[in-house]
């Protein structure tokens, strides 16, 4: 009976605590040229990851264009089927499990969510080369036991316009694939997504406009995601979802929380205790929340060493302060 006595208290204190670990503490594990090495995943498992998105991408010429061009020789690896699938296979031996994430770019930056055909005709050639490109990946994730698979990202003209195509390719994606579903709806973009019902996870690229301070205090960030954290977990209570954050990051840089979308490269000072106290907000505000599952730091490169700093002042938390928040929080949960 002391024994039991001992266990139950051992695990109350794991409850209490979050050292169960049941959240996803993820990464976004950025495709590159070169295979993954045991080196590169060493410093994933520093921070106490215990999830990756693996993202292979596909081409498309222009926003009006549906074909999606994929899988090919002239690929970075991390971005083929070949690539993904060594990611993957690493990642878990490591005991880190994975979401595959496919990608869509379209040349010059054009944002996926402008993507749109001009005829119906064209329509049909999207879906069946999303078909490809999907259930491609649907596959590897079934071969390789993946935990999860993302069905798209930020894609909303085409979610809005073709809402019975998504229907059918998760029926589709259900028929290869014996794992759990999500899709990556970007901020603004989630509450009028039409088939949360169908999936496991309410998907969230959570780039949330919060504050326009210059370097925002956690208080002044808490504050500015208490509208947008009510309406989220509504919708999770509404569908009966949990609530995975697909993405979630702001770059080191001045006014980090006004528009955390922006990706310009030149875009406003490196100013790193603003990235810190958004991770730390973010993290205080969701992590201990039992409608939400976790999510992906965005994003995380594979050559670590050269990742990040002091002088950088992207995404990236790699080799910066933030860092080591991310590493108190996933430990923590």
């Amino acid at each position: 009976m002391r024994a039991l006595g001992l266990l139950l208290l051992c695990f109350l204190q794991l409850s209490c605590t979050g050292q169960g670990h049941d959240k996803i503490n993820g990464v976004s594990f950025v495709a590159a040229r070169e295979e993954a090495l045991q080196t590169h995943v060493d410093e994933v498992l520093k921070i106490h990851a215990n999830h990756a998105a693996v993202m292979p991408f596909g081409f498309i010429r222009d926003i009006n264009s549906p074909e999606i061009i994929f899988d090919t020789e002239r690929q970075w690896y991390g971005e083929t089927r070949k690539g993904a699938k060594q990611y993957i296979q690493l990642l878990q031996e490591n005991g880190i499990s994975v979401m595959i994430k496919p990608q869509i770019w379209i040349w010059n930056g054009e944002f996926t969510g402008t993507l749109e055909m001009k005829s119906d005709e064209d329509w049909k050639a999207l879906e069946a080369s999303y078909d490809k490109f999907m259930l491609n990946y649907a596959e590897l994730a079934e071969e390789t036991n993946a935990e999860l698979l993302c069905i798209g990202t930020e894609l909303e003209r085409f979610v809005k316009n073709r809402p019975d195509y998504w229907k059918r390719l998760i029926k589709k994606i259900r028929e290869i694939y014996s794992g759990k579903l999500t899709y990556a709806a970007n901020w603004d973009e989630y509450p009028r997504t039409s088939f949360w019902e169908d999936l496991d996870f309410i998907g969230i690229d959570a780039y949330f406009p919060l504050s326009e301070a210059k370097t925002p205090t956690v208080e002044q960030l808490q504050k500015g995601w208490q509208p947008w954290k009510e309406k989220i977990a509504k919708l999770s209570k509404t569908k009966k979802k949990p609530v995975l954050f697909t993405e979630f990051g702001y770059r080191s840089m001045d006014y980090t929380a006004k528009k955390p979308w922006l990706v310009d490269r030149y875009e406003e000072k490196v100013n790193l205790k603003a990235q810190v106290n958004a991770k730390r907000a973010l993290f205080s505000e969701f992590w201990g929340e039992d409608w939400f599952a976790g999510g992906y730091v965005w994003k995380w490169f594979i050559q670590h060493d050269q990742s990040g700093g002091a002088e950088d002042n992207r995404f990236t938390p790699q080799n910066k302060p933030a860092q080591e928040i991310i590493k108190e929080f996933y430990k923590m949960y």
